[in-house]
């Protein structure tokens, strides 16, 4: 017999959020959700209170991201969803699953200019897959089944929810509703086996094969399969940004050193779960050879031909086509030779970057530059780390020095560009190494602009006692900022708001003093020395969070590239 048990809008959502293996759920509350958090927790979802609904946002999809399941982000109605809106643009641009869950006003209400009234299931559908407002307490479960398998499936991205006030507390009968079973995992596609013959063909005839890994890639769980592609057919390959790790960046293959005579050289490009935007310069010259041949595995039909018409269209899943790929390359028993003047000129290249970066990094003077930091920094990593980073240099700079060795195991602002989601998702990879991956550690490497967007979320990081390592490379500005005596002199000579550069921020912050306001370890560092033990301190206690402040030269800039990230050049 059905049980006649009473339940709550609350308990509802929360059992539906279960039911659907959604673990996290990330949020600040207030009226009309408080209910819906609590009930969270007791149907077992580990809850994290932030302090700004876009950082919350920006954890729950990094979940996302890290597990291939969506978690949740829950706030409360108009300004705490328009804040998280920036975290649902960022997760569809990132096409990683997150589920948002917005207070609104009361079903009775709508029209009558209510508490923070707004057109928010409309506002959503911008940004989100899916968006929708449960018409009855009865419909929550299968609304939550549908946002949950919308987020994943295809090109996954952020599903909204609407949950009207008089929902929450409101009642109803269990018998009354239907949980529908956890929706699987998303289907598996494979490219049409024609694609995969002219895809074989090309790079069989490639002069200067290349494979791009993108973090779609990274997603798909595809490591194993692009490896043994690497290994077993000698062909060199690029990582992005979010791509690193999938093979490991100190694979003797990866050409990552030599990124841009590598995209300019190369004549057949195998892109494995990535888009030809701003990121990989539209596939266009001048960046790219005007006949290069572009071989594109998406899972996303609509992706495929995007700037630059493909040779081969190889739609489905980044792991299934690529495995498709390496049995018809095994059945030609093809390897592409290993010392072509390709492979012997992109070797030349990585060895003199290489030289020049060691040779910026090998300096002693004070401040330091950013390549002096990062020496110390990648000596002190863990290879299974989870690095976070955001910034303009900072985080450019550390793509090419901090290495991974581990799929998803970097994070950073992605195809948004997106500045602030650093502390939001360090704290969304510590909570699920924490739970699913105990012992590794998470560190946080930052530009002091960049911090300042979400620092108080180091609060959050201190209550929950999540010990992460944020490590802010401070230049005193955003680009470049000014030493203290420079920027007295210019106090004096007149109104900072009239005379100062747009870029400047205060000299020589304290922000490791944030981090030590809420019981956690701070360090304000100038020396390598200082740096060096600031370090060995933070990763040998395993128990508390730590932020070290690193003092940099404000004018230290990254070493003269080829080609900038963004295609607009501002050499």
């Amino acid at each position: 017999m059905a049980s006649q048990e009473p339940v709550t809008g609350a308990q509802i959502i929360a059992e539906a959020l279960v039911a659907q293996d959604v673990k996290y759920m990330f949020g600040i509350v207030g009226i009309p959700v408080i209910e819906v958090a609590v009930a969270a927790q007791v149907a077992g979802i580990k809850y994290v209170g932030m302090r700004n609904e876009q950082a919350a946002c920006y954890a729950a999809s990094a979940v996302g991201y890290l597990t291939g399941r969506p978690a949740a982000c829950l706030v409360v109605s108009g300004p705490g969803l328009i804040h998280a809106l920036g975290g649902m643009a960022n997760s569809n641009m990132n096409c990683w699953p997150v589920i948002v869950l917005g207070g609104s006003s009361d079903a009775n209400q709508e029209t009558m200019g209510a508490f923070q009234e707004f057109p928010q299931v409309e506002t959503c559908r911008l940004y989100s897959k899916f968006s929708a407002r449960p018409n009855c307490l009865e419909a929550i479960p299968s609304v939550v089944e549908k946002a949950v398998r919308t987020s994943m499936y295809g090109r996954p991205g952020a599903c909204y929810i609407d949950i009207p006030g008089d929902f929450v507390n409101k009642m109803i009968d269990r018998s009354a509703l239907r949980f529908p079973e956890c929706c699987l995992p998303r289907p598996i596609g494979l490219a049409d086996s024609s694609e995969i013959q002219k895809a074989v063909a090309e790079l069989k005839n490639a002069q200067n094969p290349l494979i791009i890994v993108g973090k779609g890639a990274a997603f798909s769980h595809a490591e194993d399969s692009i490896r043994r592609l690497v290994d077993e057919c000698g062909l060199p390959f690029l990582p992005t940004p979010m791509g690193k790790g999938v093979v490991p960046d100190n694979h003797p293959f990866c050409v990552a050193a030599a990124r841009s005579s590598a995209l300019l050289n190369a004549d057949v490009i195998l892109l494995l779960g990535a888009r030809l935007n701003w990121i990989l310069h539209f596939g266009l010259p001048p960046r790219f050879r005007p006949d290069v041949k572009i071989i594109q595995v998406d899972i996303c039909a609509e992706e495929l031909g995007n700037n630059v018409k493909p040779v081969a269209s190889l739609l489905g899943d980044v792991n299934a086509v690529t495995q498709q790929l390496l049995e018809q390359l095994q059945k030609l028993s093809w390897k592409y030779p290993p010392n072509t003047g390709w492979w012997n000129s992109l070797r030349k290249k990585i060895k003199a970057n290489e030289e020049n970066s060691k040779q910026l990094a090998s300096g002693t003077s004070v401040p330091m530059n950013y390549y002096t930091v990062f020496r110390y920094v990648k000596e002190a990593l863990p290879n299974d780390c989870i690095i976070v980073s955001e910034g303009a240099n900072t985080m450019d700079i550390g793509r090419t020095v901090l290495q991974n060795f581990y799929p998803r195991h970097r994070l950073d602002a992605g195809t948004f560009g997106t500045m602030g989601v650093g502390l939001g998702f360090a704290i969304a990879a510590a909570m699920v190494v924490k739970y699913e991956a105990p012992g590794k550690r998470v560190v946080c490497v930052e530009g002091d602009s960049a911090f300042g967007f979400s620092g108080m979320e180091v609060e959050t990081i201190c209550r929950y006692n999540l010990p992460i390592i944020i490590i802010v490379v401070n230049n005193n500005g955003i680009y470049n900022g000014f030493d203290e005596e420079s920027w007295a002199n210019m106090l004096e000579a007149g109104d900072p708001a009239s005379i100062a550069p747009p870029v400047s921020l205060k000299p020589n912050a304290r922000y490791e003093q944030v981090m030590m306001a809420f019981g956690g370890k701070g360090y304000f560092v100038h020396t390598p020395a200082e740096l060096q033990q600031a370090l060995n301190s933070s990763f040998s206690d395993k128990n508390v969070p730590s932020l070290i402040n690193v003092m940099i030269d404000p004018q230290s800039d990254r070493k003269t590239q080829e080609f900038p990230w963004l295609t607009r050049s501002n050499l």
